[in-house]
């Protein structure tokens, strides 16, 4: 495989763009600092450390309210937020076109739509997608890694990366901390040997290099530990299929990494911090009460301070008095600086619960609503992660349901994923509202009567079911099924118009059911006269 990193080890060019990453990491722990300490630590060690808590609280609130609803839009609960779309004319290049033939595709795809959507439903993916998302609204950058295991987050601090003039992740780099009874043994055999790599040094340990490259329209990787390769770490995949996905939020041309939402808003988190420091402390002076007693009086301060409530000593009132910080009207002003401070932050980290409810399931509208929310909110985030998340993730787990076998193999050219997000609606909820007000339109136009004559009402039944992703096998009757019940009732129609005498008649053969319902009407009608 073709691993060139310009003679170095990935060790040694992990250390040549950490240069260039030093000056996004040391942004994202700032805005660590005012919002989620423990996200991007200031040192990291082996031990955990003690972590500044900040006065303020609604730094950490704003970023998890943004990531929930980042993620119940991007991987909405028991909603699809994808379609298996067919390629009507690339159907028709195929030989493709026969009534009803879309129709059944669509059905097959929609079995497939529920396969995978029960593959992210028993996955951990919504758990680590929520953490990346939290890494990616303060840091800017995330790295993923989806694989048969379940998803892992890199935060910044543990990548580096590189990418092109056009935003094309060239290189990644990852570093990792494990024991050494996690590398093979012949492998920490080959590393002993090395000069300075005694036993006490491999007890302690090691650090693991992953380096990842793309070449033309792949990407390849494999491992690296003290300058060696790790046998058997060897991996290649097309970019498209790729089980690393780089994510960041706001783009700027000829950068390698992107800036975090909390970048934009740090002056009114820090104007914040300041301001409840202020008056948390101002509170805590205020709050304290202090009785002076005159030293020249003739009440001693020892027989104050012991007499316990209630009691009666000897004393002058005169002598005693009570001091307190009266700041009242400064904490006011401070508090109502707060309130504009905390409205704004509210406002452009959407925390306002007008759209989501509290709810283990959202409806497709919810969802659709939300949507648009962010969309509007955000200038285009959110569409920007559905096309740098939502659409690798999905091509990722098809490719490896295909892999395991659950699922078939789809022809590229006929069938592609697609992401339907913002005013367009979530999943296939918006082609079930298409079909609804197609037939409500029809039907109101044209009349019930003219409908039925023109409209396939079995197509338009199976084409609903698809749109919510209900099977009708064995719920919806064929077209057999219901020619045999017509075909029942016009024999019963015939029994009890002709009496007894008709168990017997030709007339109840199938073959005659034309004459058999004429004769019925006939007979009808002579004994209505």
């Amino acid at each position: 495989m073709e691993y060139s990193t310009g003679g170095q080890t990935a060790a040694g060019r992990y250390s040549q763009l950490q240069s260039t990453k030093s000056t996004f990491l040391r942004e994202a722990k700032e805005s660590s600092k005012l919002t989620i300490p423990s996200l991007i630590p200031e040192s990291a060690t082996g031990t955990r450390a003690r972590i500044k808590t900040p006065f303020q609280a609604l730094g950490a609130r704003a970023v998890n309210s943004l990531s929930a609803k980042l993620l119940v839009a991007l991987l909405p609960p028991g909603t699809p937020f994808f379609k298996l779309a067919i390629d009507s004319l690339a159907l028709l290049k195929e030989g493709g076109g026969q009534e009803g033939l879309e129709t059944e595709i669509d059905k097959g795809l929609r079995t497939i739509e529920n396969a995978l959507m029960d593959e992210i439903e028993i996955s951990n993916d919504r758990v680590a997608m929520f953490e990346a998302l939290k890494h990616l609204i303060v840091a800017g950058n995330v790295l993923l890694y989806l694989t048969d295991k379940g998803l892992k987050v890199y935060p910044l601090e543990k990548f580096v990366s590189k990418r092109d003039e056009v935003g094309n992740v060239l290189e990644i780099i990852t570093k990792e901390s494990v024991s050494p009874q996690a590398l093979p043994l012949d492998f920490l055999n080959q590393i002993k040997k090395k000069d300075n790599y005694d036993e006490k040094t491999m007890d302690q340990e090691l650090d693991i290099y992953t380096y990842i490259k793309r070449v033309n329209d792949d990407h390849i990787w494999y491992q690296e530990c003290k300058g060696e390769k790790i046998p058997g770490t060897d991996g290649r995949s097309k970019v498209e299929v790729s089980p690393w996905i780089l994510l960041r939020w706001v783009r700027i041309d000829g950068e390698d990494y992107g800036r975090g939402y909390v970048e934009e808003y740090r002056g009114d988190l820090i104007s914040l911090e300041s301001l409840t420091q202020a008056i948390i402390e101002g509170a805590a002076a205020s709050a304290k009460v202090l009785f002076l007693v005159n030293p020249n009086g003739q009440t001693r301060a020892a027989t104050l301070a012991k007499a316990p409530n209630g009691a009666v000593r000897e004393g002058s009132a005169a002598d005693i008095s009570v001091m307190q910080v009266n700041k009242a009207g400064d904490f006011s002003i401070a508090l109502q600086a707060m309130q504009r401070i905390e409205a704004r932050l509210e406002y452009a980290f959407l925390m306002a619960r007008s759209v989501q409810r509290d709810a283990e399931r959202v409806t497709a509208a919810e969802v659709t609503m939300m949507a648009n929310e962010l969309e509007n909110s955000l200038g285009g985030i959110y569409s920007i992660l559905t096309q740098e998340f939502q659409l690798p993730y999905l091509k990722r787990r098809m490719h490896m349901l295909v892999r395991s076998g659950k699922a078939p193999k789809l022809p590229e050219k006929l069938v592609k994923p697609k992401i339907v997000t913002g005013v367009q609606g979530l999943g296939r909820g918006n082609d079930r509202n298409k079909l609804i007000e197609f037939i409500g339109t029809v039907s109101q136009a044209l009349g019930p009567d003219i409908m039925r004559q023109y409209m396939n009402v079995d197509e338009a039944i199976k084409r609903l079911a698809t749109s919510i992703g209900i099977d009708t096998a064995n719920l919806v009757k064929t077209q057999e099924e219901i020619q045999n019940e017509m075909e029942a009732m016009q024999q019963q129609q015939l029994i009890q118009s002709l009496g007894p005498a008709a168990l017997g008649s030709p007339l109840l053969d199938p073959k005659n059911n034309a004459q058999a319902q004429q004769l019925a009407e006939e007979t009808n009608a002579e004994q209505e006269v």
